[in-house]
């Protein structure tokens, strides 16, 4: 029962690495566009939007990352009760 849990874990980990990349890219282009048109701020509004939303994403994939590692850290830490190496 143990694995599918596991299973689980990680996708739930496959899941937040998609929100974390592209909400930041999504709502940095939405306000950009937005200031562009409500604000008439012009068209570099939507550029600094495209940028800081990159740099989000990827701040947002940086940490995804960093959390799988720390997962697989824990899981090579755990010991295994397989067939032969029940108690």
């Amino acid at each position: 029962m143990r694995g599918a849990f596991k299973g689980l874990r990680y996708l739930v980990w496959l899941t937040q690495l998609g929100l974390s990349v592209a909400a930041p890219l999504a709502a940095f282009i939405l306000l950009g566009v937005w200031l562009r048109n409500a604000r008439g701020w012009g068209d570099w509004t939507v550029a600094v939007g495209i940028l800081l939303g990159l740099l989000g994403a990827a701040g947002g994939l940086y940490n995804s990352f960093k959390l799988l590692n720390q997962m697989l850290k824990q899981d090579e830490e755990r010991p295994t009760k397989g067939y032969n190496r029940h108690e």
